[in-house]
């Protein structure tokens, strides 16, 4: 197994982490094993455009007017009329 030396960590930060495997049960090296595991995981899924996840959400809903910024448009900032 490899070893990592994290120098000049806050103090406050280590405490927080302390404070974290605490509730979590167990050591604070193995609190930090498994951040690290965590932030460098696969991501199971892969990402989509925000456009096209609210497409989708609402893909059974029949709109009457076009959306211009799913349709490849610059968005433009709304005008309100008093």
């Amino acid at each position: 197994m490899a070893q990592l030396v994290v120098r000049n960590l806050e103090e406050g930060v280590k405490a927080r982490l302390q404070q974290q495997a605490s509730r979590h049960g167990h050591s604070m090296e193995e609190e930090v094993r498994d951040i690290l595991r965590n932030a460098v995981k696969p991501e199971s899924r892969t990402a989509v455009a925000l456009g096209s996840r609210i497409r989708s959400r609402f893909a059974r809903i029949v709109l009457r007017e076009d959306i211009p910024e799913l349709r490849g448009h610059k968005p433009r900032p709304a005008i309100f009329k008093k």
